[in-house]
């Protein structure tokens, strides 16, 4: 029998840098090769060196062994950090026979600059182009020497704006980067490790700017939202073998000068001419006395604060499937997936001619490129040849929301290896797998995760194509938990719940998008809109629902904790907008896009009133907040109440008889017993008058397939998920959707595009049902009492027709994986994997719901007719 720690991180990352966290939190997972394996204590060392900790001189903290099961979230509880101090660590723990690991391997995590009196680097930029209707992008270089062995060298930069930072020609660092926040109120540094690219001698710093979300244009709210043109921050610390320490920094000694980059736009695109380029500016011995001093900026006042989210990446490089020319001359290639990202050309021709590559995600019926929907955005980049062989190109400030590509302007025969499309999203790590005997239900499961895969960049977004592309957060609660199954977004959320925060209002409103960009001034202002609410149930509730699934998902108590205050603000200001506890009707967007159904703003908002409230007992309770515990939940209880008198008649119907109104009273456990047995008869009648159809919109469609579940009616659920007529989910997929629509009408047989002015075909609300299909359909759940996967519920529910489903989730303490299967004469085969120090419960869908405790481990259960 051996046990054995693995996976060791420090604020979810394997060995990070520049935190500013003063207590981070540790994390492992136990290996055990015997069933039922627990971990029952464990000791963390923590030295200030590598030396030092392999020679068992935890000069920084030693817990001693603490009898303990936890193994995740475990606060650092030594020294005080140092800014820019350097940490290793190790752990070991004992299992429940007392019998002890090897320690682990060594991990590490770096601290960052910890306050605005260690920053001595200056922000510069470069001085407005006069006449240019878009500016160019600024280039800054700065030479310097390094005298002697480098021990350690870490570069701190951040913009307003966004940058790619360069050293000595090699690009270093992520894409748009430092993200996307409230820039009146923080940005985001990154921390890169630059100590292998630094020997004795010269160097050159680079960074090119971006207008990105400061500068830029964002979304519909027009450019220069936070400011008129960017500006970059960078501070070098290098640490030398003997001791000293120098540093370089921006400052008015860098040098700055337009370039190749005429514009380059989040929803412009970009146009970049080769003839421009600055030969050599990466290398030391550039002549840059043709270059001008940077503007320098007096200051900033917002915060400086360590990168949360997870990086930008271009993670996947995708070929075209096929290519067709036009009677135009162009070429229109087909990426054979919806994605977001670029394109990257390979061209050879005569200087000076201009090549461009436009991006759409469908076709109009005579083949050409379907861009009505793009609104004000210009998903076009430009390139001018500089006429030297083969030359490579790619945008760099901008990215596109696309599966067709059309070559323009191409001064030869391009063929299949001319482009190669750049898949660009927040880089989070792949957590859940879902696949099923049927084609089409595994195809929506795709579409659902490459949504994600879209709408991640820095914030939740609603879309990658048009000129929107905002943080909305109505969109993002509903999805919150179906995207914590898809991929690891335990940092992502916990910086978009910052985003939240940041733009919360004085009266506790929480926004309907964040960061907040203006769009409360834009809705204001706009007669055209007519939209005055200071508030939208189903999005301000993001406030707390995201925090919620973040704990529920990953056990992380610290953003309950810190975001408590705000949470109490939202459910105050809710109440007091109420008459008798009932909310008004005022919300702009109800359940958005619903088909055929209109519900109540008022019953909405007082069903998310209450839901808000229930959460945020059980916050208070998980906090200690026993008070607060039992006031909200007399609150809830009240609003319960009211939302009865209000809403629900004598024969049970709601006001407003939509779907949505029945699974949220039902999900949010609005009714009496009597009314709930109502309700699920009503919900139940009106998809089958539907004939098995849905007509719930963003808020209503996430609960509708667990609220029939929880009722006892699987088989509408599977009835739902399955229905191929529209609208459903597999009706886009019928018609060669690979991603979640906007819109169940998105494009119909019937009437072909709907409108123009709102038509996205890769939005992920809609595709909120994934949560549905690891919870229920494969019966991976977590137990908001043992949080973070510590207890796991096995519940599956076969149905629908399917012979078999596997599912598999990475959660912090291991693989969880299902797999089950049945005859058609009903046998049945459930095969689970339960990870070490956990402990699980297994629901058998027998006729006697037959139920097993058990530890880790690998279990099969089989029963001939189990389901007869």
């Amino acid at each position: 029998m051996t046990i054995q720690v693995v996976a060791c991180k420090t604020e979810y990352r394997i060995n990070p840098i520049g935190l500013d966290v003063v207590k981070p939190r540790l994390f492992w997972q136990m290996r055990s090769d015997t069933e039922g394996g627990l971990q029952s204590a464990y000791q963390i060392r923590v030295a200030s060196s590598r030396d030092k900790l392999e020679h068992d001189q935890a000069d920084m903290w030693d817990s001693g062994k603490v009898c303990s099961t936890t193994s995740t979230h475990v606060p650092y509880d030594g020294k005080p950090l140092q800014a820019e101090g350097e940490y290793y660590w190790k752990v070991r723990i004992w299992d429940g026979s007392d019998m002890q690991s090897a320690w682990s391997e060594t991990a590490y995590w770096m601290m960052g600059i910890l306050s605005r009196g260690e920053w001595k680097a200056q922000w510069i930029g470069r001085k407005t182009e006069p006449g240019a209707l878009m500016q160019p992008s600024p280039f800054l270089r700065k030479p310097f020497e390094v005298k002697k062995k480098v021990r350690r060298a870490i570069a701190y930069a951040t913009a307003l704006g966004v940058y790619d930072f360069h050293l000595n020609g090699e690009r270093i660092g992520e894409r748009f980067a430092p993200g996307w926040t409230d820039y009146n109120t923080r940005v985001q540094v990154q921390a890169v490790d630059i100590t292998e690219k630094l020997e004795v001698g010269g160097h050159v710093l680079g960074a090119i700017l971006g207008d990105g979300w400061y500068a830029g244009t964002v979304g519909f709210l027009g450019n220069n939202v936070y400011g008129e043109r960017p500006f970059f921050l960078m501070q070098v610390s290098i640490h030398y073998e003997d001791g000293t320490i120098d540093s370089v920094i921006t400052d008015s000694s860098w040098r700055t000068s337009k370039g190749p980059i005429h514009y380059s736009d989040m929803i412009k695109g970009e146009t970049y001419d080769a003839r421009e380029e600055l030969t050599g500016w990466l290398l030391h011995g550039y002549d840059d006395s043709s270059w001008e001093a940077p503007d320098v900026r007096s200051g900033y006042n917002g915060l400086l604060v360590a990168e949360v989210e997870p990086p930008i990446r271009i993670t996947q490089t995708r070929k075209p499937v096929s290519m067709k020319k036009t009677a135009a001359g162009t070429y229109i290639y087909d990426m054979g997936q919806n994605m977001v990202g670029w394109t990257e050309v390979k061209v050879q021709g005569e200087r000076g001619t201009q090549i461009t590559l436009s991006h759409a995600e469908m076709l109009n019926p005579d083949g050409t490129l379907y861009m009505a929907n793009l609104r004000e955005a210009c998903q076009q980049d430009h390139y001018i040849l500089k006429g030297e062989g083969q030359e490579c190109y790619e945008p760099h400030f901008t990215f596109h929301g696309f599966r067709y590509v059309e070559l323009i302007g191409y001064p030869s025969e391009p063929d299949l290896e001319t482009i190669v499309g750049k898949v660009v999203h927040s880089d989070m790590s792949v957590t859940g797998q879902l696949e099923t005997s049927d084609a089409m239900v595994n195809q929506l499961y795709s579409n659902i995760t490459w949504g994600q895969r879209g709408n991640f960049l820095s914030v939740p977004t609603d879309c990658p194509q048009r000129d929107e592309r905002l943080g909305w957060t109505g969109d993002a609660q509903i999805f919150a938990r179906t995207a914590a199954y898809n991929m690891d977004v335990s940092r992502f959320f916990s910086k978009y719940v910052w985003d939240m925060v940041d733009c919360q209002q004085p009266s506790g409103a929480f926004t309907d998008v964040a960061p907040d960009a203006g769009w409360i001034r834009h809705k204001n202002w706009n007669t055209r809109l007519n939209w005055f609410a200071p508030d939208n149930s189903g999005w301000g509730d993001a406030g707390i629902i995201i925090p919620w699934t973040i704990y529920v998902m990953y056990g992380d108590v610290r953003i309950l904790e810190t975001h408590y205050e705000a949470m109490v603000k939202w459910v105050c200001y809710l109440k007091n907008t109420t008459n008798e506890l009932v909310r008004p009707g005022y919300a702009n967007y109800a359940d958005w896009l619903s088909i055929g159904a209109d519900t109540p703003n008022e019953v909405l908002a007082t069903a998310y009133f209450a839901y808000s409230t229930k959460l945020l007992a059980l916050i208070a309770g998980v906090l200690g907040k026993s008070e607060d515990e039992i006031g909200y939940q007399a609150l809830f209880s009240n609003i319960a109440t009211a939302f009865r008198k209000a809403f629900v008649a004598n024969d049970g119907r709601i006001h407003g008889d939509t779907q949505t109104v029945y699974v949220l009273a039902l999900q949010f456990g609005l009714l009496t017993e009597e009314q709930r047995k109502q309700a699920q008869d009503r919900l139940v009648a009106d998809i089958q008058e539907r004939g098995d159809r849905l007509s719930t919109g963003f808020l209503g469609v996430g609960y509708l397939l667990p609220a029939l579940t929880d009722i006892g009616s699987l088989d509408v659920a599977y009835k739902l998920l399955m229905q191929e007529a529209f609208p459903s989910w597999m009706y886009s997929i019928k018609h060669g959707a690979t991603t979640i629509w906007e819109r169940w009408d998105g494009w119909t047989e019937e009437q072909g595009f709907q409108t123009p002015s709102m038509n996205s075909f890769n939005h992920y609300s809609l595709g909120s049902v994934g949560e549905w299909m690891f919870r229920y359909m494969a019966g991976i759940e977590a137990d908001p009492k043992a949080p973070g996967f510590k207890h796991v519920i096995i519940s599956p529910k076969p149905g629908g027709g399917l012979s078999w489903v596997k599912a598999s989730y990475e959660s912090l303490y291991g693989r969880i994986a299902v797999a089950w299967s049945r005859t058609e004469a009903g046998d049945f085969r459930l095969e689970v994997e339960v990870p070490a120090n956990t402990t699980a419960t297994i629901h058998l869908p027998d006729r006697a719901a037959s139920v097993h405790k058990v530890g880790s481990g690998n279990y099969v259960f089989e029963s001939i007719s189990m389901l007869n």
